[in-house]
């Protein structure tokens, strides 16, 4: 089994609402710090206006804080909405400072927002978010001169830039991000056109092989059909037997070559060893329950095979991906003749959609080689299912 993966940095953990609201506490804590004498000071690096610490200007933090806090909450779901709550309460915590411009810190948090808004939304919105940030620079300096007040343009520009750079730095994040994605989706692509390339040239050489006994055998068996009906009727057997150990010959290549391809031994493992993942499992910290519906048969060996890799790829993602202390798998024997497989958890409902294993891609692969079906996504409840029906061949029946 596979090394748990450790847990992604800080900055991946926290949401990006957190980090606004941070930002927009450390902004205000800054804003009366500079307006204090601390030690080693002679005096304030800025000094307070009259209404800072009045009741108004208390009021006016209040009301700053709560639409910053607001504004971190929708940043996710309605970003734009969210940006347009931080401008208004940038705007509002400054009226209180008597200033001529919106100093950084109460732009801090706006900006953090527009970082993760060109990180993580469409161009679109990412383009409107700036426009509303510069805008309302814009707009507060252009209030002002019309009002005949002092302005602080270079000030004003400074916070515009670093603006600017943050949301140039989520711009490229999202470019990095989509371009890594298109990278992982080619990459899935060629895999599976390489798998089958190389499946369809050995069967290309098994069956020209097989076709051409069958081929020499029915044609011996209609030059003697009427002189010799006994030998016609034991080249007719010939050409029976062939098919029969052609078709067999055919399902352990495709065992052969999943085996050979995933480095492992040509002795294909099956759901015999399911117990033994399970275990093993266990001890790594995850528990595996194991739960048989109706009555265990022998299967194909590619069937056995395929099912017990779809078991081993939906736990290894358990322990990889979901967060979760356990998980259920299910093996129901059908009295239809097929196997149905199910594999739930209660984690935090992440798929291997977005990894780079392949997983999802390669069970799917598998499933649809044997005409089933297969479904994979979060539950309702919470958690990830991975569901696989695969039918019995008649023959085997």
């Amino acid at each position: 089994m596979p090394a748990t993966e450790p847990p992604p940095p800080l900055h991946k953990r926290v949401p990006p609402g957190v980090w606004v609201a941070l930002a927009w506490c450390a902004g205000e804590l800054f804003t009366r710090l500079a307006r204090v004498r601390l030690p080693g000071e002679i005096e304030p690096e800025e000094w307070p206006a009259a209404q800072l610490y009045r009741w108004e200007g208390l009021v006016t933090l209040v009301l700053a804080t709560a639409l910053a806090l607001n504004g971190g909450r929708l940043l996710s779901r309605k970003p734009l909405a969210a940006l347009a709550c931080l401008l208004t309460a940038a705007g509002l915590a400054t009226t209180a400072l008597g200033g001529g411009e919106i100093p950084m810190a109460q732009f801090l948090a706006p900006t953090v927002a527009l970082y993760f808004i060109a990180a993580s939304q469409a161009r679109r919105t990412a383009v409107i978010a700036l426009a509303m940030a510069l805008g309302t620079l814009a707009g507060w300096l252009a209030v002002r001169l019309l009002s005949g007040w002092n302005v602080g343009t270079s000030a004003e520009l400074t916070v515009a830039m670093v603006a600017i750079i943050a949301w140039l730095l989520g711009n490229s994040s999202h470019q990095a991000r989509v371009h890594a994605e298109r990278l992982v989706a080619e990459h899935a692509a060629q895999v599976v056109t390489a798998e089958r390339l190389r499946i369809a040239r050995e069967m290309h050489d098994t069956v020209a092989h097989s076709i051409g006994i069958i081929a020499l055998q029915a044609g011996a068996a209609s030059r003697v059909a009427t002189a010799r009906p006994e030998a016609a009727l034991e080249a007719m057997r010939a050409v029976e037997n062939e098919g029969r150990e052609t078709l067999a010959g055919l399902r352990r290549m495709l065992v052969a070559l999943r085996a050979a391809d995933e480095g492992e031994s040509v002795t294909p493992a099956g759901l015999a060893d399911v117990d033994r993942l399970a275990a093993t499992t266990t001890a790594a910290g995850v528990q595996v329950e194991v739960r048989r519906v109706g009555d265990p048969r022998a299967l194909p060996p590619d069937i056995d095979l395929s099912a017990f890799r779809i078991v081993q790829e939906s736990v290894t993602n358990v322990v990889r991906h979901a967060g979760t202390r356990a998980c259920r798998v299910t093996l129901d024997y059908r009295a239809d003749d097929e196997l149905a497989l199910e594999i739930t958890d209660e984690g935090r409902g992440s798929g291997s959609s977005t990894d780079t294993g392949f997983g999802l891609a390669g069970m799917r692969e598998r499933v649809a080689l044997l005409h089933g079906e297969f479904t994979a996504a979060p539950r309702p409840e919470g958690g990830f299912r991975v569901a696989a029906r695969l039918p019995v061949p008649v023959a085997v029946r």
